[in-house]
């Protein structure tokens, strides 16, 4: 089996039409998405359109449960805005329909975040406004309920492999649709992955030991800056163009 991985779409379409592109060359069995799907300043609507089409297994993250609560102001996004406005009842229907855990092929577990918590970051945590990498326990106390071999999460858009002890494997695909940000909730961070490029992984086995590889894909990402100034985000415009913040 050949799995890509896909997660932190972002509402770029643009970057996910050139990752689908780019899986059709390359024998892949399965795809599945790790969540925050539409929330961004760029296409929502058509990357919903896509996604949904596409009937993929898919998990919710935290912007796409954001989506869906009522309370705008605390938020206070004009992101969250905009995306609302263009989303339509059939887009909003599909991210009811979510899960926030997902197993695939009795071999694969899927979320955004960690099990429990959709806005916690599962194999990185934050020191000096950046992030670095966790031991291998502190990360095994997040999925001690977790029995497959295989652990799949997003969240923080930096791609990512680690293999615990008991060879159990987690991989993060990175991001898509979004290269980089800027967390401005405490504790404050920033994500850079230093080139604007969509980002996925793909999965195979090979024997008995498991095969990653972290692929970056070009796209018009000139497009996409242009996209998010319009739209109000000039932050968003740098880090797409850029990879950095």
């Amino acid at each position: 089996m050949k799995i890509a991985i896909l997660s932190d779409i972002h509402g770029n379409r643009f970057a996910l039409e050139a990752v689908l592109k780019d899986i059709k060359q390359r024998n892949v069995s399965t795809i599945v998405n790790l969540g925050d799907c539409l929330y961004g300043p760029l296409d929502p609507a058509g990357t919903a359109d896509i996604l949904i089409d596409l009937d993929i297994s898919t998990v919710s993250g935290n912007e796409d449960r954001i989506l869906l609560e009522d309370d705008d102001v605390k938020h206070n996004s004009l992101s969250l805005t905009f995306t609302k406005n263009e989303l339509k009842p059939k887009h909003f229907e599909w991210l009811k329909s979510l899960p926030q855990i997902k197993v695939v092929s009795e071999m694969f577990c899927l979320f955004h975040g960690t099990p429990k918590n959709d806005s916690e970051y599962l194999l990185h945590k934050i020191i000096d406004g950046h992030l670095t990498l966790k031991s291998n326990e502190d990360i095994q106390k997040n999925i001690l309920p977790i029995q497959q071999p295989v652990i799949l999460c997003g969240h923080d858009h930096t791609p990512a492999a680690v293999q615990l002890n008991n060879r159990r494997i987690i991989v993060n695909p990175g991001s898509v649709g979004c290269p980089a940000y800027y967390d401005g909730t405490e504790p404050q961070h920033f994500v850079e992955n230093g080139a604007p490029h969509a980002r996925y992984s793909i999965i195979s086995q090979m024997d008995s030991e498991w095969k990653v590889e972290n692929i970056l894909v070009p796209y018009d990402w000139d497009t996409a800056s242009r996209m998010a100034t319009q739209n109000g985000r000039s932050d968003w415009a740098r880090w797409l163009k850029t990879g950095r913040t």
